[in-house]
């Protein structure tokens, strides 16, 4: 049975040092590798000049680096927002975005091919979960949007995992791929700079609270009612919102973060001042931030989202207001990429309606 070459995109220092000690090689080679696959993005063993010869032959025999293939590429030229429909080994595709802000560039990248969770509004939802993504396809989307960038502008200087998949449904991946980007050898990316978006799956944040790691966690609540949230997204049947807020708590107590609640705002839904004032009451007390989305009508084939409808901009200030003079931080989120309908799934959902890969 043959023996499938060793992945190094995606293993961690510790891991590559066992790997090249097992060859026969000194340790120091992990961070050699590290250095050249992540500062200077090879592909190929061949273009590693400070490994010799011998060592560049057995590592083309025993391992692989790998580099996911570019399907499509779309700019938002208003915005300079940039989407990639990245193909995986198996035939697969996963998404990513690069977005522009003025502190710099943002990667939002995706933790599975399609998603399970089934959120109404989401365009992952319709052709459920295919399969996880590893932390080395994690990452290689962070690395392809310098790679596909035409404005050039080195690696991107946060990450958030908020796009295709649930990052907690996939958790010792996202949380390999974390630590990777953190590491001075890979990225060095400030964890602070990293955020995980989480439908509301209560193990994991309480999983998560126990690395006590500095990232930012982001939890979709887009309501302050069950009935209503248990429609929008179907886990919190699992998990309600009590407890989940409860899982949060403990997140911020240990991690010393505050959290980011993702709010989208549908018309005649979740949009009222009721809906506010009750919002601000579940908010008390704990160290947050709400983020308002402005809804993004998903293409025809998202068929469960079509009787959704975003408030106009004066309504959504509205709703702000009334949140901050109950003391709750919030914020309008600029939207970016709708030209290249950058959330999640859509450009999948497109190339599959196309007939071009699964």
């Amino acid at each position: 049975m043959a023996v499938e070459p060793f992945h190094v995109k995606g293993k961690s220092k510790c891991e590559l040092e066992g790997f090249f000690l097992r060859l026969g090689e000194p340790a120091f080679r992990a961070k050699q590798m590290m250095e050249w696959i992540y500062q200077r993005d090879v592909a190929d063993f061949t273009e590693i000049p400070v490994f010799g010869k011998g060592l560049r032959e057995t590592l083309q025999m025993k391992a692989r680096i790998g580099r996911l293939a570019l399907i499509e590429r779309m700019i938002d030229q208003e915005t300079g927002a940039i989407k990639l429909l990245l193909g995986l080994d198996d035939g697969e595709q996963a998404e990513c975005v690069l977005l522009s802000y003025r502190y710099g560039l943002t990667v939002c990248i995706s933790t599975q091919v399609g998603c399970r969770m089934a959120c109404r509004f989401c365009a992952s939802a319709g052709r459920g979960l295919a399969r996880n993504l590893d932390a080395g396809e994690m990452i290689d989307q962070v690395l392809a949007t310098r790679r596909y960038n035409p404005a050039g502008g080195g690696l991107p200087t946060r990450i958030v995992l908020m796009g295709t998949g649930e990052p907690l449904d996939n958790y010792d991946q996202s949380l390999a791929l974390i630590r990777l980007a953190g590491d001075p050898s890979a990225l060095g990316i400030s964890l602070r700079r990293i955020t995980l978006s989480t439908c509301g799956l209560v193990p994991g944040i309480l999983r998560l609270a126990e690395e006590r790691l500095p990232i930012t966690l982001a939890v979709s609540l887009h309501a302050p009612r069950d009935e209503t949230r248990s429609s929008l997204v179907p886990v919190n049947r699992r998990y309600p919102i009590r407890e989940l807020l409860d899982a949060c708590r403990i997140y911020a107590r240990k991690t010393g973060r505050r959290i980011t609640f993702e709010y989208l705002l549908l018309k005649g839904i979740n949009d009222s001042r009721a809906d506010a004032r009750l919002l601000a009451e579940q908010l008390r007390e704990l160290p947050s931030h709400v983020n308002l989305l402005l809804y993004n009508r998903v293409d025809a084939l998202q068929k469960n989202s079509a009787s959704f409808e975003s408030p106009s901009r004066p309504e959504a200030e509205s709703f702000q207001r009334e949140l901050e003079m109950l003391g709750v931080g919030c914020t309008i989120r600029r939207s970016l990429g709708v030209e290249i309908e950058a959330a999640c799934g859509q450009l999948r959902r497109r190339a599959a309606a196309r007939g071009e890969g699964t």
